[in-house]
């Protein structure tokens, strides 16, 4: 079955449930997703982009789910540049391994500042440029990835299957002088990397998983050291925007 394909949901979130390792990276996202929705304005409008196969819910029951892809489940489907929701009505946008799929991530943060309250904020975990993960996504990972890419933007073949897996990292931390320059109203409040191997070893959402659910633990533990002695060999990154 294609990537863009919507009858894979049933497969994805079949998956996501019997991979204890895949299941817990998901569980440590949406524990950053509340401790996020904690510093944003209390009224307003929750969203996930990208939600696909998302158990957010079971964290924050109000959180409008959304996906471009017409997924079963889903509450609304939504492209992330054209955003259905009035002016500054949004106080949190959140999105796991979503932005680096956007095939023009300046159209998306434009859109971001237009429905964000003010002190409303965009949380994503997403694919960093590190020493280990340049590796991965280069040669081992089925997206495109192309870290010397001078665009935020690419021709995009679908929204699973078109991908700058290096989006992220350009345009927060290589580009983030460009990106402070045309998008005043956002700081960078966090750009952390963190998590090596353990994603990658869980397989991510291929059927296959060389992580099981009893050394979760210490795998992770492990790769909290690896991250405190160097970012560098961090393969995601939590990234955290406020709007003024």
């Amino acid at each position: 079955m294609e990537l863009d394909d919507p009858r894979r949901i049933r497969e994805l979130r079949a998956l996501i449930a019997r991979k204890p390792a895949l299941r817990r990276f998901y569980e440590e996202v949406y524990e950053q997703y509340v401790d996020c929705l904690d510093r944003c304005p209390e009224q307003g409008i929750v969203v996930e982009l990208g939600s696909g196969a998302s158990f957010i819910k079971r964290y924050i029951p109000e959180v409008i789910t959304s996906d471009p892809i017409p997924y079963e489940g889903v509450d609304q489907v939504i492209d992330a540049t054209r955003m259905p929701f009035a002016n500054n009505s949004v106080r949190a946008i959140f999105m796991l391994n979503v932005f680096h799929h956007i095939p023009d991530s300046e159209a998306f943060l434009k859109e971001a500042e237009r429905v964000l309250m003010p002190g409303g904020r965009v949380f994503m975990r997403d694919q960093h440029v590190g020493w280990l993960s340049r590796i991965i996504l280069k040669y081992a990972h089925h997206e495109p990835f192309d870290a010397g890419a001078q665009e935020w933007k690419f021709a995009s073949t679908g929204p699973l299957s078109g991908a700058n897996g290096a989006l992220a990292w350009i345009v927060f931390m290589r580009d983030r002088e460009r990106f402070e320059r045309k998008f005043p109203s956002f700081r960078i409040a966090r750009y952390e990397p963190n998590t090596p191997f353990r994603y990658w070893l869980a397989g991510g959402l291929k059927s296959w998983s060389l992580l099981p659910g009893f050394a979760v633990g210490a795998f992770t533990r492990v790769e909290r050291r690896l991250v405190a002695l160097h970012k560098g060999w961090s393969c995601f990154v939590d990234v955290e925007l406020v709007r003024s």
